[in-house]
């Protein structure tokens, strides 16, 4: 899988400045991390299920980024980073399309990736009518422990308003947490650079680490198309301190290891074949 060396590979380089003029791998006020992360996850979803690259090809499936999705039971709504949709209409062959959001996006794809990118049927970018698929990424980078209410109730409205539009779709979480032991956050530092010294927070890692994990561990999950729950949750550990150097995955404890409930191949793999299962005839 490739979801998760790209987004550590993007998140390497600092994005735009903000109001201050710092540039940040990663802002809590930008969804940067998000919309690549979760374009990460298409991407493998796409190698990994013939049966969504047949719909590609044929034009069954649309994008949405930042869909609002809402609850047909109780008419809650909730913003989806990136969705995979029945079309609602006739699809325009102008505008954006899922190759072209690597661009858009400045993801940096090795010679392997684009590749793969190259072999696999685009997909526009257009009006949702069914969702299919709908990807939701969320970030605890740093600040851990005051993190995790607010991780797992954002989640949580995700998969209960996914499902309440229906209960065949097949809602993803895919989380985002950070094991360097300082960190260097936006939040903390409100003003310029270059005129004060910067304020560095320390972590308590692996603790923190794993806290995160045992939050996420409480999210429900089901495994069918009845019940409440996510169908699928990813979780993957970088390590960096968000002053301009490298972004490392993390492969050893406490990430999850192969196997793991939360381990992003796997949950890969198992989206991919209950797509092949549930929207094979659509």
């Amino acid at each position: 899988m490739h979801g998760p060396q790209i987004l550590a590979n993007f998140l390497s380089t600092p994005g735009d400045p903000d109001m201050y003029g710092n540039r940040w791998q990663y802002n809590s006020r930008s969804d940067r991390h998000s919309k690549v992360g979760c374009w990460g996850v298409a991407f493998d979803l796409l190698n990994q299920s013939a049966v969504l690259r047949d719909h590609a090809r044929r034009g069954l499936v649309v994008l949405g980024v930042n869909h609002t999705m809402r609850d047909f039971e109780t008419h809650r709504e909730k913003a989806l980073d990136l969705v995979v949709a029945r079309p609602s209409g006739p699809v325009s062959q102008k505008g954006p399309t899922f190759k072209g959001l690597a661009s858009s996006y400045g993801i940096p794809l090795t010679s392997a990736e684009q590749g793969l990118l190259d072999k696999l049927p685009d997909i526009r970018v257009s009006s949702v009518g069914a969702v299919l698929i709908a990807l939701e990424a969320k970030a605890a980078m740093t600040a851990h422990q005051k993190a995790r209410p607010r991780l797992y109730d954002e989640l949580n409205s995700s998969h209960l308003c996914v499902h309440g539009a229906s209960n065949q779709a097949l809602a993803i979480a895919y989380v985002q947490v950070n094991a360097a032991e300082v960190f260097m956050s936006s939040v903390s530092n409100p003003f310029s650079l270059n005129d004060m010294p910067a304020r560095v927070t320390r972590h308590r890692q692996p603790k923190d680490v794993e806290g995160i994990l045992s939050k996420v561990a409480e999210l429900p999950r089901r495994s069918g198309t009845s019940g409440v729950g996510f169908d699928g949750i990813g979780v993957t550990v970088l390590s960096f301190e968000n002053r301009g150097g490298p972004v490392d995955v993390v492969e050893a404890a406490p990430a999850p290891r192969p196997g793991d409930a939360f381990y992003y191949d796997g949950m890969i793999v198992r989206m991919a074949h209950e797509y092949d299962s549930r929207f094979h005839s659509l």
